[in-house]
């Protein structure tokens, strides 16, 4: 079976437009951002950093019609990825980037983001409210959030006849599961489920908490077949892994073409995340960019994101256009008592994120 790239598969693409969205009923100006087709003409370029899944060929050509700017990306495949871009000089091509949450703050403090002309953005008001008080940004003064989303497990019902219910899961069918589970390449996230799954914060600092976090992954890994972000799939599908660590949009895009694979959220909480756009103090084209973001707010275009590529939008004004299997798809829009067991991963103090890497460093490389 064929399947789209993840949200967090590391490719480089570059866009070729296919058949076009139908734009001329939605009522859409850019006076604002300055972007009419005269301005177009001389700095009709715009190169944009995200994570795969997030942009498609579909979007490209209507934003390419509608404003006259031609858009190419690159796809990073973690936020540490994308940073270390910035660190080693080679951002200047990018006019918008596409971080997580918790990377802004970071971002922020280093210097590397253009504060938000919210004259430019008149459609920030069409964002869910709790996005427009985030605490990594209160009142987007750096970031429009664009998705969101939870981390949980999925996994082959046709191998696994009991559901998983929580990340507890792991540990009680530990010699079933031998070698056939993968957890993310990404620090915080395995951390965080394996502190949450002993009762400790997502986001704990404590040394204890986390020395028992890292003992308790030593007791899982050898039935851990890797740690990937991604190269997860194929394996599921033919059942040669029984189970998965992913991003709700990976989950529920798999879901839905294989009708074996079950997306769960962990029932004691997990992680809750959004990705967002920034432009960059480095941006060769910031009118592109504040077209690309305002262009993105729009209702329609939301909408028919979500539909198209499975993630879940910020966009108030964009959920009230989605089909009803969607708004009420839990995967995607999951109730409110399991968020409010789940946590934002916040950023850390240098010192606490240097304890992470150590046990990272030694769970991986053992």
């Amino acid at each position: 079976m064929s399947y789209r790239a993840s949200r967090r598969r590391f490719i480089k693409t570059a866009a070729a437009g296919v058949s076009g969205l139908a734009l001329s009923s939605c009522g859409w100006t850019l006076a604002k951002v300055q972007t009419d087709r005269a301005i177009a003409q001389s700095s009709n370029k715009l190169h944009i950093y995200t994570w795969a899944n997030y942009i498609d060929d579909e979007l490209i050509k209507a934003f390419r019609a509608k404003t006259g700017i031609e858009v190419t990306f690159d796809v990073f495949d973690s936020n540490e990825t994308m940073l270390a871009t910035f660190q080693a000089g080679k951002a200047g091509i990018y006019s918008v980037i596409y971080p997580s949450d918790y990377k802004v703050t970071q971002m922020k403090r280093l210097g590397y983001l253009t504060e938000l002309d919210h004259l430019r953005l008149e459609s920030l008001t069409n964002l869910i409210p709790r996005f427009k008080k985030s605490i990594h940004d209160p009142g987007n003064r750096y970031s429009v959030p664009v998705s969101w989303g939870t981390t949980g497990l999925l996994y082959n019902s046709a191998k696994l006849k009991d559901a998983p219910t929580d990340w507890n899961y792991l540990w009680d069918n530990k010699d079933k599961l031998m070698r056939r589970i993968t957890l993310m390449n990404d620090v915080r996230e395995v951390l965080g489920a394996v502190l949450r799954s002993l009762g400790y914060s997502y986001n704990s600092t404590h040394p204890d908490e986390l020395r028992k976090a890292y003992d308790r992954l030593q007791e899982l890994k050898p039935a851990i077949a890797t740690f990937t972000t991604d190269a997860w799939r194929d394996q599921l599908i033919a059942g040669d892994l029984y189970m998965s660590m992913v991003y709700s949009s990976d989950g529920v895009l798999a879901s839905t073409q294989n009708p074996n694979l079950k997306y769960v959220i962990p029932a004691s909480g997990t992680s809750v995340w959004s990705d967002t756009m920034v432009i960059p103090k480095t941006a060769p084209n910031p009118d592109g960019a504040y077209a690309w973001m305002e262009f993105m707010l729009q209702p329609e275009i939301a909408a028919k994101l979500t539909e198209r590529l499975s993630f879940a939008t910020t966009n108030q004004a964009a959920i009230a256009k989605l089909p009803e299997a969607l708004r009420s798809n839990v995967s995607l829009f999951p109730p409110m008592e399991l968020l409010e067991k789940s946590e934002s991963i916040l950023p850390m103090e240098r010192e606490a994120l240097e304890a992470y890497d150590r046990y990272w460093t030694k769970l991986t490389s053992s």
